[in-house]
């Protein structure tokens, strides 16, 4: 038991230090992280990409820097540094930004690529702990990132450095994000695969119910000819409306138990008295991530879907949303 609680206490002293270290980074952003963020801007803006550059821990997270630029618009790659050397060297072009990075600034390998790279007439953006190392010197601008410690207790496995330098990533790409207008629905595009992509570019109209395939009935209905309608389109909700589509409310499986359980009679009764007035609806042309929050907040398995002119036109029933994978 002393031994959990040891780890316990280790684990907690790691948070401590790494959240310490974005904590330095976070306060040491300023004007070198403004014109990084211009150069990124002009740059995507020429039609080249920026090229994220490391080697080990840095290049790890590099590739994931420049996986999240991508995946939020901005044109990305990562070229690793020793095979630049090797052919590599061919995914720069014109317009494009290195964005190397280097915590002690002194990797050779990042070093040797960068002599060739700016012979290419590449603009090199470096980000590392040491302002004065040999990687600022050979860059045009440099984003300082220093952290008082890693949170290994020799001071040297890379642990609070990629993490600040991880958050510095995330801080880069959704600053761009924003800056350049990048949409729910361009994130969509980028994601098609996804049940995220889905969400975000799918409408109500390509989720809902339409046609035969749901209930809807006039306010006159009995209940019991409201349930059989529900069992024809084997849907678990009827949607009453006038007689010029207008919504009036809904009857879900619930309403017909609750209202059961005080009378049985109910079932010849018209279903005006039993439905549940003013039930949640969504326009045709909202996306289905704007659905599945309401259906979140809300705890509703049906939600209705009208037109531009507000006349039904759809349900969509939560339990086909896992088979359309949006849940």
């Amino acid at each position: 038991m002393d031994n959990k609680l040891d780890a316990i206490q280790i684990a907690n002293e790691v948070f401590e230090i790494e959240v310490e270290g974005i904590r330095e980074v976070q306060k040491s952003l300023g004007k070198e992280f403004l014109t990084m963020v211009d150069k990124c801007i002009e740059t995507l803006d020429k039609g080249g990409k920026l090229v994220l550059t490391g080697v080990g821990k840095s290049g790890y997270i590099g590739r994931k820097i420049s996986a999240t630029l991508a995946s939020v618009g901005s044109v990305s790659i990562f070229m690793h540094p020793v095979e630049a050397l090797h052919g590599d060297l061919g995914m720069l072009q014109k317009n494009d930004l290195l964005i190397a990075i280097s915590y002690s600034g002194e990797t050779d390998e990042l070093l040797t690529t960068l002599k060739p790279a700016k012979r290419l007439g590449i603009e090199i953006v470096a980000i590392t702990g040491y302002p004065e190392s040999s990687l600022a010197k050979i860059s045009e601008l440099t984003v300082p990132m220093t952290v008082a410690r890693e949170a290994c207790p020799f001071n040297l496995a890379p642990t609070t450095t990629t993490t600040a330098l991880l958050v510095l990533g995330d801080a880069l790409a959704m600053t761009l994000l924003k800056l350049r207008g990048f949409s729910k629905e361009d994130y969509g595009r980028f994601h098609p695969g996804g049940a995220i992509g889905r969400a975000v570019t799918m409408r109500a109209c390509d989720i809902m119910r339409s046609g035969a395939k749901y209930s809807k009935v006039s306010p006159a209905t009995s209940v019991k000819d409201t349930l059989s309608s529900m069992s024809n389109a084997r849907c678990g909700a009827a949607i009453i409306v006038d007689e010029n589509d207008n919504l009036l409310g809904i009857f879900t499986d619930g309403d017909f138990r609750r209202s059961a359980e005080k009378d049985l009679s109910v079932l010849s009764q018209p279903i005006d008295v039993a439905m549940t007035k003013n039930p949640t609806f969504v326009g045709a042309d909202e996306l289905a991530v704007a659905v599945l929050k309401k259906v979140e907040e809300k705890h509703i398995n049906s939600v209705v879907v009208v037109d531009n002119a507000n006349k039904v036109c759809g349900l969509i029933d939560v339990q086909d949303l896992p088979g359309l994978k949006l849940m």
